[in-house]
């Protein structure tokens, strides 16, 4: 049997009837009960936890021998204490990796030196400028001898100059070249801003540009690069936040301002880039007068911390000059103080009460060092033993194992200080940090640091001898 199908118009009036009263009935149900989805801020609050991402470099974020440091770590921290919550942190090693991690939903805040620009604004949401930088030209002294160092724009067509690739850097380049200029620029996926500072200063390179805050901070520890000119004029640096995060951003606007206003912020510029936290370590006419006029007032309790611990007295004395030039009052902005520059943590864990006490830091110091002479694995041995530990007193205990597998790494004697002089600066390359423990290190500072401690002891042994043996 056959059955004949059709619609009639009353039964789609019905139909279309029983629809529009479902859905007006559904949106009133909705505006009586409607679900609101959580901005990020308050999921942030909500979770007690903010998700960054930071590039690991020493403008940014590293681990220090008290724990994590940077400019932009301290400041996102700072932020996190206001907010109530822990930082949880995804290390980036380059421009091109921070940007590629900031598109993860998960990450509210991306934190790298990245300057604002009119290309990745396109892409990318920017929180409230907190920096402003220009970008400079810097290129290895030994160009100026040759006449070969640039003055302007006019004369980069014969050199070699590389920068990173995502980078603002490379955005200045390209628009040199549409104004007319000829550069001779390569544009770098694998190495870092700091790896190409490195550059210049052996002269793998002749030029790169950095930003004015990186120069200052790497001037001091690199003695062949220069400032050749300024490449543009200063621009302000933010951090790219997440997608539609507009309460987050105006809470921050709110919190820099009183940052600002508080004089935090010009307390934290003036310690990443303005306090010299090594000193000159040529400067030995100070140091032979400073023997004379301050020595004596801490000599004894240097000699009954060395008897005490079992380190050698000028040891202690030569750590004690390279950390505070034996000044009791000596502090950063961090919070170290003291003739042996002790954080409070480590105070806590040492127990000692005041270090600003001459005693009190002295012999916190020697107990400190004798911790880490006792943590040096058993093969090492001698007075490398003792070089070790000074540098794990510089830069924590965690990098100078991560340097040691380094060395084993690359074929050299992980035991040796010889061969850990040639690990430890390689703690400072994306290709050899990025598969380490504890990330990047200025591997290169601890060197000189145990050096400089060696030539102030060298000079105290002359007017103390001793004989007392490292503690294994």
């Amino acid at each position: 049997m056959t059955i004949k199908k059709y619609i009639s118009k009353e039964m789609i009036a019905f139909a279309i009837g029983c629809f529009f009263l479902g859905w007006t009935g559904h949106a009133f149900y909705d505006n009586g009960h409607k679900i609101v989805r959580d901005s990020t801020l308050k999921k942030i609050k909500k979770e007690g936890v903010l998700n960054v991402v930071l590039l690991n470099s020493p403008s940014t974020y590293y681990i220090g021998s008290d724990g994590p440091k940077g400019f932009e770590y301290d400041l996102l921290n700072s932020y996190a204490t206001h907010l109530g919550v822990k930082l949880n942190i995804t290390t980036a090693n380059t421009i091109k990796e921070a940007l590629e991690l900031s598109k993860n939903p998960e990450i509210h805040v991306t934190s790298a030196s990245l300057t604002k620009t009119d290309e990745r604004e396109k892409s990318f949401n920017f929180g409230p400028a907190y920096f402003e930088a220009q970008e400079q030209l810097v290129c290895n002294k030994s160009m100026i001898a040759n006449k070969k160092f640039p003055k302007n724009a006019d004369n980069l067509s014969h050199l070699n100059i590389v920068v990173g690739e995502d980078t603002s850097y490379r955005e200045t380049i390209e628009q040199l070249k549409k104004d007319g200029f000829e550069i001779n620029a390569t544009y770098s996926p694998e190495f870092s801003t700091d790896e190409l500072i490195a550059q210049v200063d052996t002269h793998e390179i002749d030029c790169t540009i950095v930003d004015s805050n990186i120069y200052a901070l790497n001037q001091r520890y690199f003695k062949n690069i220069e400032l050749a000119f300024d490449v543009n004029s200063r621009r302000q640096q933010a951090w790219i936040l997440a997608p539609e995060s507009d309460k987050l951003k105006a809470d921050m606007y709110e919190w820099f301002n009183s940052f600002n206003q508080s004089g935090e912020m010009a307390r934290l510029k003036d310690h990443y880039y303005s306090y010299v936290l090594f000193f000159d370590y040529d400067d030995t006419v100070m140091f032979h007068e400073r023997i004379k006029t301050r020595l004596p007032k801490y000599e004894r309790y240097f000699k009954e911390a060395s008897g005490t611990y079992n380190i050698p007295y000028s040891a202690l004395a030569a750590l004690s000059y390279q950390e505070s030039h034996w000044n009791p009052n000596a502090v950063s902005y961090t919070g170290v103080k003291g003739l042996m520059m002790l954080t409070q943590n480590t105070a806590d864990l040492l127990g000692v009460k005041n270090r600003v006490d001459p005693k009190e830091s002295i012999f916190g110091g020697a107990k400190h060092l004798q911790e880490m002479l006792k943590s040096i694995p058993t093969e090492v041995a001698g007075e490398d033993r003792l070089k070790f530990a000074l540098a794990a007193y510089n830069m924590g205990l965690g990098h100078i194992l991560d340097a040691q597998k380094l060395a084993q790494q690359i074929g050299l004697n992980q035991n040796s200080w010889a061969d850990l002089k040639v690990s430890l600066p390689l703690l400072s390359q994306k290709k050899y940090y990025k598969t380490l423990k504890h990330g990047y290190a200025r591997g290169s500072e601890a060197v000189r640091y145990v050096d400089a401690i060696y030539d102030y002891r060298d000079i105290l042994q002359k007017n103390d001898s001793e004989t007392f043996p490292l503690q294994k």
